[in-house]
């Protein structure tokens, strides 16, 4: 673990900080590392097989040029020392929930952008908490305590140059960067740093002989928009001059749950196709039943060996979060498609139409037993809590399934 008795690094003024951006450092790494801490401080990449991508990796994988989205055979061949970790999804989607109720705390008007990073409007947060600095302090302190891993915060009069102050101060730092600061912070960057700016639009504006955010920001607009388009134009502009506007956007509720793997090799036996679907099955009701709500629609997605994709879907008559209910409604739909030994490479499940289990009136079926599948389903989840995952598993699933995690 990182030493908390070691200062961050410098933060500027707090004059006109509004919005907070807190992003993880290497979340899937070090969640990860809790359950492997002979591991620190050596090279870890997070992902499956060779034919998988990097889900994250340590800060000691990445000075080997590892990078998240990187195929693993890329991640092995620049990294020869690395340890790999397969990812355990379930683990890192209940510390992400940890950690959104932690910033919840502050303020409700966060805006979650993935599991790892968040924007926190806290203008109306300095009377309670304080401000932007000890807010910023606070929440890394909460987090390495209550979770065990670190985060970097930046904050800035909007959220575009708070997501590029957190990236300046990582790994765990913090840096703000009050409204006269903007402009120097940004102007000596790479045009490649502004946020939104992918690869193309970088390479586009080296060609124009643009490297530098300054040398951006004093292109005329008219000239962005005439080489970028109207909009993207006027964006870049903006950017540039640290002028972003978007107003931090509470989140809205989750709207599907899902799973999906890719198979170390391509499958075409049943009996594996089966068990998967049913490993995904799980994987799907339990994230439900631990978020608390129920779905209506079961999606089934099968990618072919030639990277083919088709999708199916059924409305079950009752909102559900029963895994049984979930794999028998899944293998329904890969049954229709009357497959004869397909060489599959992926499969997903996936539940739609969700809503909170406290509002959702479930009308139970005349012939079901008082108490029946969602009971004892519950009951498997309280075990797996305390003991572990695999503590109660479906028999079928003690055998390996052959996938890997994506």
């Amino acid at each position: 673990m990182v030493n908390l008795l070691v200062p961050a690094p410098p933060a500027g003024p707090t004059t006109d900080i509004t919005v907070l951006h807190v992003d993880m450092d290497a979340f899937y790494a070090a969640v990860s590392l809790l359950e492997h801490p002979d591991l620190r401080g050596v090279p870890v990449v997070v992902g499956g097989g060779w034919r998988s991508v990097v889900l994250s990796a340590t800060y000691e994988a990445r000075a080997f040029g590892v990078r998240s989205g990187m195929p693993m055979a890329t991640a092995r061949r620049l990294c020869p020392p690395a340890v790999v970790v397969r990812p355990d999804h379930d683990r890192y989607a209940r510390v992400s929930e940890a950690v959104m109720a932690i910033f919840a705390e502050v303020t409700p008007r966060m805006e979650p952008v993935s599991m790892e990073e968040a924007f926190l409007d806290v203008s109306a947060a300095g009377r309670q908490w304080g401000d932007p600095a000890a807010i910023g302090q606070w929440i890394r302190d909460t987090v390495a305590d209550e979770q065990q891993i670190t985060c970097s915060v930046g904050g800035a009069p909007s959220k575009a140059v708070a997501k590029m102050a957190s990236r300046a101060a990582k790994p765990d730092g913090m840096r703000l960067v009050g409204r006269a600061e903007v402009v120097p912070f940004l102007h000596p960057m790479p045009v490649g740093a502004l946020w939104g700016v992918g690869e193309a639009t970088e390479a586009e504006l080296h060609r124009l002989g643009l490297h530098t955010v300054a040398q951006l920001a004093h292109v005329p607009v008219v000239t962005l928009r005439r080489a970028f388009g109207e909009q993207a134009g006027a964006r870049l502009h903006t950017l540039a001059w640290g002028q972003d506007t978007d107003p931090v956007t509470p989140a809205r509720t989750e709207r599907s749950v899902g799973s999906s793997e890719t198979f170390a090799h391509d499958v075409d036996d049943p009996e594996v196709i089966r068990r998967q679907l049913l490993h995904l099955a799980e994987r799907t009701a339990s994230r439900m039943r631990h978020g608390a709500v129920l779905g209506r629609t079961v999606v089934l997605t099968v990618r072919f060996s030639d990277f083919t994709t088709i999708t199916r879907s059924r409305t079950v008559a009752v909102p559900t979060d029963v895994t049984r209910e979930v794999h028998t409604t899944v293998c329904a739909l890969y049954d229709a498609l009357g497959l004869q030994r397909a060489r599959i490479r992926m499969l997903g499940v996936r539940v739609e139409g969700i809503t909170e289990v406290g509002r959702t009136p479930v009308q139970g079926r005349l012939d079901e037993p008082e108490r029946g599948w969602r009971e004892a389903e519950r009951a498997m989840d309280r075990a797996a809590a305390r003991f572990g995952h695999d503590a109660v598993r479906p028999a079928s699933l003690l055998r390996p399934s052959g996938g890997n995690s994506r």
